[in-house]
C-alpha cells in the first residue's frame, strides 16, 4: 500500500494561499491523501484558496472525492475569525459534491460556523474507517479542543490536527473545549501510539513540520504530566 499512498503536506501562506495574510499568519497544514493507482484524494481540513488545492491535486493527476475534518474551527474548515473571513469547505462544495466527513459530536458546531448543510457531512464514531481508494484511514475521536475533534491514522502516520502538536497540545480555553477530555485523548489515545508513527499536526508550530512519537514522548512538555490533576494544574486553563 506504501507505492500506492498519495500523501502531501502543505502549509498555508508557504504551499499556496501565498499572497493571504491571515494564512501566513496562522499557519495551517493541509494534507492530500489518496491513491495514485485510482487517482483518488481527500483534502484534510481545506482552508484558504481551496481553488488553488484542488489544483494542486489535478497537477499531480488526483481528484478530490471527499474532505476529512479534524474541526470545527474556521482556519481549518473555513468560517469567520478576527473579522475576517476564510473560504473553506462551503467553496470546496461550490466546485465539487464530495462529502465532509466529520466525528458526530462535531456536526452541529460545523453547520453552525461554516453553513453547511448536514446533508453534505457524513457522521462518524471513533474507530470508523473512510477509504480513499484502496488506502483505509482509521478515524481517531480526540476530544478536548473541541467536542468533535479527530485524528487519522494511516500507514504509521498520524494526522493531528489541533489535538497534537509536535510541542504543546491545542488549546482547552475555547468554546466546546474540554480539559479533561484533552488528557484522556492525549494518554488513552494518541500517547500510546508506536514509537515509529509519525505525527503531522495541524499548524506549524515547531521548526520540524512532523515528528515520530518516540520523539515526542520524550520532548513535548503536554505528555510529561503523570496524572489528571498534574495535566490540569499545567494546561486546565
Amino acid at each position: 500500500m506504501s507505492d500506492r499512498l498519495y500523501f502531501r503536506q502543505l502549509l498555508s501562506g508557504r504551499d499556496f494561499a501565498r499572497s493571504d495574510f491571515i494564512a501566513q499568519q496562522m499557519v495551517n497544514f493541509v494534507y492530500l491523501i489518496g491513491d495514485r493507482d485510482s487517482g483518488e484524494a481527500l483534502i484534510v481540513d481545506p482552508a484558504y484558496d481551496v481553488s488553488e488545492l484542488l489544483d494542486i491535486l489535478s497537477a499531480d493527476g488526483m481528484r478530490c472525492v471527499g474532505v476529512l475534518a479534524t474541526h470545527y474551527h474556521a482556519d481549518h474548515i473555513g468560517g469567520d475569525i478576527f473579522g475576517h473571513t476564510i473560504a473553506g469547505i462551503v467553496a470546496l462544495l461550490e466546485r465539487v459534491d464530495v462529502p465532509v466527513h466529520v466525528q458526530s459530536a462535531e456536526a452541529p458546531w460545523v453547520t453552525r460556523s461554516t453553513g453547511v448543510g448536514a446533508s453534505s457531512l457524513v457522521e462518524h464514531a471513533g474507530g470508523d474507517s473512510v477509504s480513499v481508494g484502496a488506502i483505509p484511514i482509521q478515524l481517531v475521536h480526540t476530544p478536548g479542543h473541541t467536542p468533535g475533534s479527530q485524528c487519522f491514522l494511516l500507514d504509521d502516520r498520524l494526522v493531528s490536527g489541533d489535538t497534537l502538536f509536535l510541542q504543546g497540545c491545542g488549546r482547552t480555553d475555547l468554546p466546546g473545549s474540554d480539559p479533561e477530555a484533552m488528557y484522556e485523548s492525549l494518554t488513552t489515545r494518541l500517547a500510546r501510539l508506536p514509537d515509529q508513527v509519525v505525527v503531522y499536526p495541524g499548524h506549524h508550530y515547531s521548526p520540524a513540520f512532523s515528528a515520530d512519537m518516540g520523539e515526542i514522548r520524550r520532548t513535548n512538555y503536554a505528555l510529561a504530566p503523570r496524572s489528571l490533576e498534574q495535566w490540569l494544574a499545567m494546561f486546565g486553563r
